[in-house]
């Protein structure tokens, strides 16, 4: 498909000024790391005005994230990287420019908040830039003070920012790019670690921030259902990093929807229903963009006549198929000893008491989410099933072995653990050793070391990547990295912390497919995830963790049928729950909860 381009910025929501000059210039920017044959992105372009929010897509290893670094100047005056084309920032040229000049101009919030929290509470933290800018002490506690607040944080300002959960910290990084006050904001995924409630608590902070006209974002995010409503732009790098589309909401996302389907770019989860729906011969012929605009579309037409049942070339993955061998598969799990069990589980970090008494089973071949609030305890419990964490000993056992007993070696080949952010874990220095580590302590031969290390690399996508440094990868790509490494050692059970964090549609796809067909054959894949799709898709039974403590333990249908639980909990029914549930008109579509049993025409019916 060739290139094409959508230019169109005088066509956004917002008032943006007309013809003033836009705050944010791209110009055939390509950026080469050290090392690298060739530059990603390639030859980005795109330009963005005061009071534009500018999303910009791309699948994974496009170079998003680098070109992030960019706008900024950390790329080439920190980051060791050659730049080609041209960055300039209200009238600023980033090549010629400090990086602490820049910084008065651009707010950045990173992929991993870790790397940019430096000081001991997060007032402080928060204070820091505006500090390190000279302003008066009454500006500069005004200026934290507001940011806190908008994010949630500040009746915890004097807390120790290594408290906050992972989305916590999340929070914190985009308050402290709010008190800088810099009139363009980008942010890398700044949802990602954040519970539904979270995530729109702050896209409404952020509709406000740019409502008055004089700031802008470049927003890097893969939760289009949230993302979208804020949306005046959509830019899109193709896989090399070439601009590919960059226009309205309507004319990308809705316009152009089955090319970034194809190109495996995410798309909201409406759309993605609404393309299997048009299939089926709907006549959705404006693509919705969320659930309630699905469900006022689906209302106000009629079913067609023609035949429905399998699935379609839109369907969502191989993991989301349809799962005949559920109640086998139940029943079997049943009638089998518990694989994990969990007594009295009080895990504490320092002196806080993180777990207090929890209690669980699980059995081998089952997949179990574990959902919750920022700060309810989800990765905790994750981490202390999986031996990351110190905990008691006598209260987690997995196939009989006291966790608390057992060397990290022997751990290893019982349970695999994803962590949330997959610098965590890399120790080695390329791809392939990476890989090869846990492979070499069983002391395998090398012909079977490098045997399985290459199988997950073909798998993973990463064949070209086997002697690149894991720290010189995309976020995409270090994800599917840190997946492999805890796949290939053979475990039994794999427990994951948001394991689709930074993964275009395509590869999150292929990842989930892939713990379904080995939870298929007896792997036991226990996820922590913010994606209440994602659960209703893959997981047979959630958990919903609270203070601590486990406030609901069931098959999933059960669990999301309790709306008044899940708002307590800080959760949110998933899309398609919102775009279904209760249909009267069509009511074949009111028990529709994940993608692959939305109706889609049979062989027989296509054209």
């Amino acid at each position: 498909m060739p290139v094409a381009s959508i230019v169109s910025g005088a066509a956004a929501v917002r008032d943006t000024g007309g013809t003033a000059p836009p705050l944010l210039a791209v110009r055939e920017v390509g950026i080469r790391h050290e090392g690298a044959e060739a530059p990603t992105p390639a030859a980005a372009s795109f330009s963005v005005a005061r009071g534009e929010v500018v999303l910009l897509l791309g699948p994974s290893g496009a170079g998003k994230s680098t070109l992030a670094l960019a706008l900024n100047g950390l790329i080439p005056h920190v980051v060791p990287a050659s730049l080609s084309g041209t960055v300039q920032v209200d009238g600023l040229d980033t090549h010629q420019t400090p990086v602490a000049v820049l910084s008065t101009r651009v707010g950045m919030v990173f992929q991993d908040p870790d790397a940019q929290l430096v000081t001991g509470t997060l007032l402080d933290e928060v204070a820091f830039g505006p500090e390190n800018l000279r302003m008066p002490v009454d500006d500069v506690l005004s200026r934290s003070e507001d940011a806190l607040r908008r994010v949630g944080l500040w009746k915890r300002r004097h807390e120790n920012p290594d408290r906050l959960s992972g989305g916590g910290r999340q929070r914190l990084a985009i308050a402290c790019a709010l008190a800088m006050g810099s009139p363009l904001l980008v942010l890398d995924e700044p949802t990602a670690n954040l519970d539904p409630q979270g995530i729109e608590e702050v896209y409404a902070a952020l509709d406000e921030l740019v409502a008055a006209g004089d700031r802008a974002i470049v927003l890097i995010e893969h939760n289009l259902d949230a993302a979208a409503r804020i949306t005046d732009r959509v830019v899109v790098l193709d896989h090399e990093g070439r601009t590919y589309a960059d226009g309205t909401v309507d004319e990308v996302l809705r316009g152009r929807a089955e090319e970034l389907h194809a190109m495996g770019v995410w798309l909201p989860v409406a759309t993605l229903a609404a393309l299997r729906l048009r299939a089926a011969g709907w006549p959705l012929d404006r693509l919705p963009i969320d659930p309630n605009e699905l469900r006022v579309s689906l209302a106000a037409m009629d079913a067609p006549a023609s035949p429905v049942g399998v699935p379609s070339s839109v369907s969502p993955g191989a993991g989301a198929s349809n799962r005949a061998d559920t109640a086998d598969s139940d029943a079997r799990r049943l009638s089998t000893e518990p694989l994990i069990r969990v007594r009295g589980l009080r895990t504490r970090r320092g002196r806080a008491e993180i777990l207090h008494g929890v209690d669980l089973d699980v059995r081998a071949g089952e997949f179990v989410a574990i959902v919750g609030a920022n700060g309810a305890g989800k990765t905790t419990l994750l981490q202390s099933i999986a031996g990351v964490v110190p905990i008691p000993r006598g209260q987690v056992t997995v196939a009989g072995t006291d966790i608390a007993r057992t060397d990290l070696r022997t751990l290893s080949r019982r349970i695999g653990f994803v962590f949330q952010n997959p610098e965590h874990q890399f120790i080695a220095h390329t791809v392939f050793d990476e890989l090869a580590h846990g492979l070499r302590q069983q002391h395998l031969s090398d012909d079977e070391v490098r045997a399985r290390a290459t199988e997950v690399l073909r798998r993973f996508g990463l064949e070209d990547k086997a002697d690149v440094h894991p720290f010189l990868l995309s976020g995409g790509q270090k994800r599917r990295l840190s997946v492999g490494t805890a796949l290939v050692a053979g475990a039994p059970v794999l427990a994951l912390d948001e394991p689709t964090f930074g993964q275009d549609r395509a590869r999150a796809d292929e990842l989930l497919g892939l713990l379904d067909a080995l939870r298929r054959e007896g792997t036991t894949v226990l996820v922590v995830t913010h994606d209440m799709q994602l659960v209703t898709e893959y997981a047979d039974r959630t958990i919903v963790v609270g203070d601590g403590r486990i406030l609901r333990d069931a098959a999933t249908h059960a669990v999301f049928a309790d709306d008044a639980l899940l708002r307590a909990a800080g959760l949110r029914q998933p899309p398609l729950r919102r775009a279904f549930s209760g249909m009267t008109r069509h009511p074949q579509l009111s028990g529709v909860t994940r993608l692959a049993d939305v109706p889609v025409p049979a062989e027989g019916a296509r054209s």
